[in-house]
């Protein structure tokens, strides 16, 4: 079948021009649209136009720059619907999988005018692909929009431009964070919009974080085993239209983008940067059965890596892989993140399963084109880059081995933070590790102790509640039989699973959540927390809730834990009061120009402890004295001393050091006496949280508990 004039609806004749082969995708000027498509192996390539009617106008693109169809369409211009359709070979095998009777989004599409959901006619599935499939798949596809200049404040002009080194991240989802919230109009709850409501703004702000990390909001796909079952993509990790909002997060879906910007640049001047959760190393169009939506009818051999069969390579686990490391790819995933920091004023990226934006033919390589194109793009210098350190490939986790400025998500931490609270024999060595940013990964190749995100929840597992309250995954909502998500959560019931009306069981889940807040807010490093972890909020076990857009997955405001959210404000407050808690320069016990070590870490009886210490599995309790970091400028500036009581173990009475102990002076020196003016104050007791004053030669750490000590006085804070 051709797919031109004579096989849809045109009206009447407009202009085609030369136009141009760049800008990719639909751009619209003063006379129409100038459209542009990489296709190299297609024969022939349209421009489908859809009239309010109904009707389908289509319109070839008679010209060919190298592998870039073009043309300048007269007559078209900001709010025209379109897709794409492609002639050429379908010969799977060989990797072609060219069918014009399936309606393409634009790989460049600034925006869509529906939400994107599975439906028969989107497959081309027949007989195992090997068969033409001719139902018109138009109908069921949502139409890419014509975007035209941009409406309403702009995001980009108010950035609060943080140091990474401050960052405390909020990971929260879109819909999510809103969709109970009992302030939030219902009208907007679970949008945009909602998460710019002053409700959820402020409890940002009061909580002190000062970075959002929005899941996924490039526009994605609802896919087909998740629509049989009657469910919904509410992660938003299969993702179809790189450079549009998604648009079921909108009031109405032409409002995303406006709606989008709007809610950025609001977090930005409640002084909040905004990272977006990317995903470029795999489509929603999925493995050989899969729809074909965009790329695998343009140039399937060309997006995604093939086998020599012509089947997809799965490095990523979601039954395809994208080849970055190729020009045409690489530079629409650099366009979008251009798009992204400019059009919406994204202040950083969080790259979903990263490893794979580094492989090559031969593997993962740290100096990979991607990792060098985006570091020197004059657009992209300025915007903080988070990997997660892994895919499903062979050497895929490579935790640690991301280039110079790249931050991880630190997995590490999360495990080991998990097991030394549930009681773990971990030792000091492991805890005092992680407590100092994990440099055994991470220090290297002139990096800093923030190339750290540490975690303990994500969206991804259970949330804090929940590592308190389940030993074990309660998935049984997603309709896989528990076959998903991960059966090791270093978590612990405490005794019973699940809720529990037992006043001591829930008195020892609260001190533990406690403890292991603190562990992660006063560790070197970023800290990342996931929403609702401040207010107790619970998925019933779930540790997978990528289907849940429900109760199971928006966290629940309709129970705060007050003792809990006030914990983590005031944890929060002190890691902004205490610079010695948030270095750039790792800390190995080095002595400072004033004679101070920059740690020096303490055993509960006051004494350092030694390399039999270090490794033995049995120590709970571990005592740091945490300065600037030495041989740094900024360290040596740092004139601040905070003492760390960490016990995860019984009631310990810990003998306190001086503050201005020296190096070689045995460890805590002599007591105060009574004239001695007291040398430390409380800063927070996790299982005190009325804790205050004046400490002198020793202070009784509660069993689960952390404590943190300064020579600060109250009235100086």
């Amino acid at each position: 079948m051709s797919a031109g004039r004579d096989a849809a609806h045109t009206g009447p004749r407009r202009p085609v021009g030369l136009g141009r082969s760049q800008p990719l995708g639909a751009i619209p000027d003063a006379y129409g649209v100038n459209v542009a498509v990489w296709a190299p192996e297609a024969s022939r390539l349209f421009f489908c136009l859809f009239h309010d009617d109904g009707g389908e106008e289509r319109i070839e693109l008679p010209y060919r720059d190298g592998d870039v169809w073009h043309a300048h369409l007269g007559g078209i211009g900001p709010g025209a619907r379109y897709g794409l359709r492609a002639e050429g070979s379908h010969r799977v095998a060989a990797g072609a999988r060219f069918n014009p009777h399936k309606l393409l989004i634009d790989p460049y599409a600034r925006a869509l005018d529906a939400p994107l959901r599975w439906h028969p006619l989107m497959s081309d599935d027949t007989a195992g692909g090997l068969v033409l499939d001719t139902r018109d798949s138009a109908a069921v596809v949502p139409k890419g929009v014509v975007a035209g200049p941009a409406e309403g404040a702009d995001p980009a002009a108010n950035r609060p431009n943080h140091l990474l080194s401050d960052l405390v991240i909020y990971e929260a989802h879109v819909r999510g964070i809103s969709a109970t919230h009992p302030e939030v109009p219902a009208e907007l709850r679970g949008s945009y919009a909602g998460m710019a409501h002053p409700a959820i703004v402020e409890h940002l702000v009061s909580l002190g974080v000062n970075a959002v990390e929005l899941l996924p909001v490039q526009a994605f796909f609802d896919d087909q085993h998740l629509v049989r079952s009657g469910l919904t993509n509410y992660w938003g990790y299969q993702p179809i239209a790189w450079l549009a909002p998604e648009p079921r997060y909108a009031s109405r879906p032409e409002a995303a983008d406006v709606e989008l910007r709007h809610l950025v640049h609001t977090l930005h001047a409640a002084g909040i940067e905004v990272i977006a959760d990317v995903v470029f190393n795999h489509t929603g169009e999925g493995d050989d059965g899969g729809p074909t939506l965009a790329y695998r009818g343009l140039h399937n051999t060309g997006y995604y890596r093939l086998t020599d069969g012509g089947g997809y390579v799965n490095d990523t686990g979601t039954g395809n892989t994208l080849a970055v490391d190729r020009p045409m790819v690489l530079r629409l995933v650099l366009d979008a993140l251009r798009h992204w920091a400019t059009r919406y004023g994204i202040d950083g990226f969080r790259f979903d399963l990263a490893t794979t934006l580094g492989r090559t033919p031969h593997g993962f390589d740290p100096n990979g084109a991607f990792f060098q194109a985006v570091r020197q793009d004059p657009v992209l210098a300025g915007v903080k880059l988070i990997a997660e350190p892994w895919d499903l490939g062979p050497g895929g986790y490579q935790l640690g081995g991301f280039p110079h400025p790249w931050s991880e998500w630190n997995d590490r931490f999360r495990d080991g933070v998990r097991r030394a609270w549930r009681g773990d024999a971990i030792g000091q060595v492991g805890l005092g590790s992680l407590l100092l940013g994990s440099a055994g990964h991470f220090e290297h190749s002139g990096r800093a102790a923030t190339a750290s995100v540490n975690f303990v929840t994500a969206h991804d597992g259970f949330t804090l509640a929940d590592v308190v309250s389940y030993a074990r995954k309660h998935n049984e909502a997603n309709g896989e039989d528990g076959r998903d998500g991960h059966d090791d959560n270093h978590s612990d019931n405490l005794g019973v699973e699940g809720p529990s009306d037992d006043p001591a069981i829930a008195a020892a889940r609260a001190r533990r959540a406690r403890g292991i807040l603190a562990t992660l807010l006063i560790a070197q490093g970023v800290p990342m927390l996931l929403a609702g972890d401040e207010i107790g909020n619970s998925q019933g076990g779930n540790n997978n809730a990528y289907a849940q857009d429900n109760e199971i997955g928006w966290v629940d405001w309709s129970d705060p834990d007050a003792e809990l959210l006030g914990i983590a404000r005031r944890l929060i407050a002190l890691r902004r009061r205490h610079p010695v808690l948030r270095q750039h320069t790792f800390l190995h016990g080095i002595e400072r120009r004033d004679g101070h070590r920059d740690v020096v870490w303490r055993r509960a009886d006051g004494a350092e402890p030694s390399v039999e210490d270090w490794h033995d599995p049995e120590q709970r309790c571990i005592v740091a004295a945490v300065r600037g970091a030495a041989g740094e400028a900024w360290g040596e500036s740092l004139t601040g001393v905070v003492l760390v009581i960490l016990n995860t173990g019984d009631d310990t009475e810990v003998r306190l050091p001086e503050p201005d102990a020296r190096p070689g002076d045995g460890g805590a020196g002599d007591p105060p006496g009574p004239e001695d003016p007291p040398g430390w104050f409380v800063e927070i007791d996790t299982a005190r949280p009325e804790a205050a004053g004046a400490v002198t030669s020793s202070y009784p750490a509660a069993a689960q508990s952390v404590v943190v000590l300064s020579t600060v006085p109250p009235d100086e804070r």
